[in-house]
């Protein structure tokens, strides 16, 4: 499986750093407490939403944060036929009547988001959704967006491949 950066074809890259990504975390956090949505858990799609869901909790002293397990992209730009979810599951009982904040890396096709949010309406929780990207063939238009691009994006976190051990 490639990583992010493997993508030497591609000539249209955006390139997110360390630097950059707390800079979007701050300014995200910052939207979402001026929107007056204060959320009581914190969701973030693995594995690409793990790393954003983690300092957007810190940054909005959000303590309480859970993960759902999603795979979509099995390599740049190759997916697999829908979205899957993938155990341990999501223990959705725990989030009734809860403000829930969903966060993701990117959402490309908006797919994966909204396999999400969709499982997660039916659980009387005030949904709403961030993502540091969004891309205009979305199927899901997330409530907080940090940048819209039309490129494949580098994540700091997905940047060099995979630590194996040496020889």
């Amino acid at each position: 499986m490639a990583y992010h950066a493997d993508s030497t074809e591609l000539e249209n890259k955006e390139i997110l750093t360390w630097q950059g990504f707390g800079d979007a975390v701050r300014e995200q956090a910052q939207e979402i407490a001026d929107s007056g949505f204060q959320p009581d858990i914190i969701i973030g799609v693995a594995r690409g939403g793990l790393v954003p869901a983690g300092a957007l909790s810190y940054a909005m002293g959000v303590k309480l944060i859970d993960a759902i397990n999603v795979e979509f992209y099995t390599d740049v730009h190759e997916t697999l036929p829908d979205p899957v979810l993938l155990a341990p599951m999501l223990d959705v009982d725990s989030i009734k009547g809860k403000k829930v904040l969903v966060v993701d890396d990117v959402a490309d096709s908006g797919r994966t988001l909204a396999l999400v949010l969709e499982l997660l309406q039916g659980f009387e929780a005030d949904c709403r959704s961030a993502v540091i990207y969004s891309k205009p063939r979305s199927i899901v238009e997330p409530d907080y967006i940090w940048k819209a691009t039309d490129e494949w994006v580098v994540f700091p976190w997905s940047d060099q491949p995979p630590v194996v051990a040496h020889a």
